[in-house]
């Protein structure tokens, strides 16, 4: 699947995440995760997992992914992540 435009999905409010997508001229997955530092240290590598792991599932290969992150699930970070791709396809 090719992203073809900059797209968004969620919010900036507390136990929510904003995802922006946006294609990857140079190719491969590129992913900029931003939020409170405490809440990175102890749960960034899991966010990241949790975004890489959706956009294998959804077969998206070049892609740019910025997420700012404000405490949202897992479930939540899959669901942001899908529409954004959605919206930008």
């Amino acid at each position: 699947m090719v992203i073809n435009k900059v797209a968004q999905a969620g919010t900036s409010e507390t136990s929510d995440t904003l995802i922006m997508v946006s294609p990857n001229p140079e190719g491969g997955i590129k992913l900029d995760l931003d939020g409170k530092k405490v809440l990175l240290k102890l749960f960034g590598k899991q966010i990241e997992k949790v975004i890489r792991d959706t956009i294998t599932e959804v077969g998206v290969e070049d892609i740019v992914v910025n997420a700012k992150y404000n405490g949202a699930l897992d479930y939540t970070i899959r669901a942001r992540v899908k529409a954004a791709i959605e919206r930008a396809i």
